[in-house]
């Protein structure tokens, strides 16, 4: 992989190139990728969706949205930094026009961009739908489908559904958000298919990136940015290398911030929290200022804003000590693994663990959260596919026309499945929460 290639200006549906020396400095193309995602409908939508605690009536806690925008901003700042050590030592870049915020935007946008395909009701909304798939009903309604096709929706994943919704033709908009190649390269966080799945240790293999439906557009991009793996490797495409950089904005984050909320609401007690926190920050904590501070919250600011900086500064370190096995496609670790301080991530995070994931209150919103959505599901998968047949009746049409937003442009059991599943994970919490009690009867 070389840095020209990786920092395409390309946007679905170019006819001509889009040089960076040529770029209007004022409204440049990787900011306006950062715009477009901000002001899209399902960037929106993450306001109502759970991060991991329930909204809570006692005290702050993160939605997606509010975690997406921490973990753009962080994003934001380790691209600049990281971008200001590339160019420095490329500079055949400098000379192409790239600056520093170039890299900063790129992995802001794609960091805002990290979660706009995760269903709601936390991290149990992706193993809902997939596990209703396995279900009776759900199986008869993709046994037709090819093993490919069938793996998507049986092991259905949050980042091909955000690469689907970020790409989707929409009424007007031929290409969706139509965003720059480096950013979408940058936003894929593991570029590969559903199936085969052939488990090894990169990081970048973990899990799955994009469904089916949307393999042409993963080639052109793919193409474009110079990702396709002609090795005798068992990972046919690399990873982008700002991928890196979004995915350790999203560790740092969920590392402090999760672990925050649980100490805002009493599930993890302050002395102890405190106590982890500052093992984090013991090389940079100023006592004479800490020592002034009297509230919990004053205390928590100042050491968050420590632990993250230091955190940025280290995963910026590991990036350019292994820039170049970055760029050889054969660094197979997430940043934050590597880490100075994982000793310290680790204790943190199994606390979180212990005292916010596992807390009887996210427990009870995740068990509610699967018979929703799968209630939603089998509704509509049902309508969707009758309606593909022209076998509806009174019953679908009434369902589908209750699933305000529903759009079913699929000409295909498949591509209907997935229109379906694409529009249950866009549902909010409450939106959600309404549907299910229409379609149960609970008016």
């Amino acid at each position: 992989m070389n840095w020209q290639q990786l920092l395409s200006l390309k946007r679905y549906g170019d006819s001509h190139p889009r040089p960076r020396a040529k770029q209007d400095e004022l409204r440049l193309g990787f900011e306006v990728d950062y715009d477009r995602v901000i002001f899209s409908q399902h960037f929106r939508s993450l306001q109502d969706k759970t991060q991991v605690i329930p909204l809570s009536q006692t005290g702050f806690v993160h939605t997606r949205l509010t975690h997406s925008l921490e973990v753009s901003v962080v994003g934001r700042s380790l691209g600049r930094m990281a971008g200001k050590l590339i160019l420095e030592k490329h500079p055949d870049l400098v000379a192409s026009g790239y600056k520093q915020q170039d890299f900063g935007a790129i992995v802001a946008a794609a960091a805002l961009a990290h979660d706009i395909g995760n269903p709601p009701f936390g991290h149990s909304g992706e193993k809902a739908i997939g596990s209703y798939f396995k279900t009776e009903r759900g199986a008869k309604m993709i046994s037709t489908l090819s093993r490919k096709q069938q793996q998507d929706l049986l092991s259905y994943e949050g980042n091909a559904n955000g690469y689907r919704l970020l790409n989707l033709d929409s009424p007007g908009t031929s290409g969706g958000l139509r965003l720059s190649y480096a950013t979408l390269g940058a936003f894929i966080k593991y570029p590969k298919e559903s199936l085969p799945h052939r488990p090894t240790k990169h990081i970048s293999q973990k899990k799955y990136g994009i469904f089916q439906a949307d393999v042409d557009h993963f080639n052109d991009v793919v193409n474009e940015l110079g990702l396709l793996n002609n090795t005798d490797s068992e990972e046919s495409h690399y990873r982008h290398p700002l991928t890196y950089l979004v995915e350790a904005a999203d560790d740092i984050c969920y590392t402090i911030i999760d672990f925050e909320d649980g100490i805002n609401l009493g599930w993890i007690s302050e002395d102890h929290a405190l106590e982890q926190l500052i093992k984090l920050v013991r090389d940079t904590i100023r006592t004479d200022i800490y020592t002034q501070l009297s509230t919990t919250s004053e205390r928590l600011s100042y050491l968050r804003s420590l632990a993250i900086n230091n955190l940025i500064t280290d995963c910026i370190s590991i990036f350019m000590e292994n820039e170049e096995a970055i760029l050889s496609g054969t660094f197979p670790h997430a940043l934050t693994d590597k880490s100075t301080y994982k000793a310290q991530i680790d204790d943190i995070l199994a606390i979180t663990i212990d005292k916010v994931y596992n807390n009887e209150e996210v427990i009870q919103k995740e068990v509610a959260g699967y018979k929703i959505l799968q209630d939603i599901l089998d509704a509509a998968v049902n309508a969707s596919i009758n309606s593909l047949n022209n076998t509806e009746d009174s019953y679908d049409k009434l369902i589908l026309k209750s699933c305000k937003g529903l759009r079913l442009s699929g000409t295909t059991s498949y591509e209907r499945i997935l229109d379906v599943c694409g529009y249950v994970a866009s549902l909010t919490d409450s939106k959600s929460i309404a549907l299910f009690n229409i379609i149960n009867g609970k008016i």
